[in-house]
């Protein structure tokens, strides 16, 4: 393979350290700065991810960076012994996907959207979990925090951006159509 015989094992023992030793994905601009002079991070990357194609643990693309993941068709069979985090409750996770769609929100877009007052509670609750953070305020008066989500956010949902996220009609279910399901007699 010729991206394997350009990359050094030194490279890939340094790329594959910072990947496990770090608790947030790695980009190829941190990779960089470990690497020897002139070694190319993405081909680094791309050696380190044929390695780890089909193993327990894989090279995913998360959040702008790289990380290691439990392969998508264990998760199910470990989910036995590894505790599940806690579920965020079911008005988190509607605040969670307003601000993750309309970012940057007010606490009353959000509700204006929601059709209900939102608790101190649920934002708090996303907060604490590191899925949303302030990115500033609006210029009106009050000067209401603007929220949107994190590097978190997009590392627990396996997005690399928030451009990731499905598009708000392909999330949409299509209404079945009128005798949908039942087979009539063809007309005479």
């Amino acid at each position: 393979m010729a991206d394997d015989e350009a990359v050094t094992e030194d490279a890939l023992r340094l790329a594959e350290a910072l990947v496990f030793a770090s608790a947030t994905p790695v980009s190829a601009r941190q990779l960089a700065q470990v690497l020897p002079e002139g070694t190319e991070p993405e081909a680094v990357l791309a050696v380190l991810r044929g390695r780890y194609a089909g193993r327990g643990v894989e090279l995913a693309e998360v959040a702008g960076g790289v990380q290691f993941r439990t392969a998508a068709d264990l998760g199910p069979r470990l989910r036995k012994v590894v505790q599940v985090p806690r579920r965020l409750p079911r008005a988190a996770m509607e605040t969670l996907a307003i601000v993750a769609y309309h970012q940057p929100v007010t606490r009353g877009d959000i509700e204006d959207i929601r059709g209900a007052a939102l608790a101190q509670a649920t934002l708090d609750a996303l907060l604490e979990a590191g899925l949303i953070a302030p990115r500033g305020r609006r210029e009106t008066p009050g000067r209401p925090t603007l929220w949107g989500t994190t590097p978190a956010f997009l590392a627990q949902f396996g997005l690399n951006d928030v451009r990731d996220l499905p598009r708000r009609d392909d999330l949409l279910v299509d209404p079945p159509s009128a005798g949908a399901g039942f087979d009539a007699p063809p007309p005479d």
